[in-house]
């Protein structure tokens, strides 16, 4: 004899109205956590204070700031490279937030036989 399941579930055994609500919730964290990280800022200081680059959650640069013993006509090319090091390593900040924030969230997602 086949087991039967109770109405309105489906094969997976989970109520399929329950499934959709707990997936609109997710959604709906996703969506507020994805506005959270693009309103925050992160910064980024390397060569010991010498370069401070601050960037919002969308990668926008918000400010730069350069002190002034780094700045040396003769070595333009040391500015250069911290400068791109603070702006690579900012930018690292982000997304690795962004992840580790989503990844938490989607982890509440139900799992669904056959969805992916």
């Amino acid at each position: 004899m086949k087991a039967r399941l109770p109405q309105g579930y489906g094969s997976s055994g989970m109520n399929p109205n329950n499934m959709l609500k707990q997936v609109q919730k997710v959604q709906a964290d996703m969506q507020k956590a994805q506005e959270e990280l693009e309103n925050k800022e992160y910064t980024s200081v390397v060569g010991g204070g010498a370069v401070e680059i601050t960037m919002t959650g969308k990668k926008s640069v918000t400010a730069i700031k350069i002190s002034p013993d780094v700045v040396d006509p003769d070595d333009i090319e040391m500015l250069e490279d911290l400068i791109t090091a603070a702006v690579n390593d900012v930018i690292s900040k982000v997304e690795t937030d962004s992840q580790e924030t989503m990844s938490a969230i989607s982890g509440a997602m139900p799992s669904i036989p056959g969805l992916f």
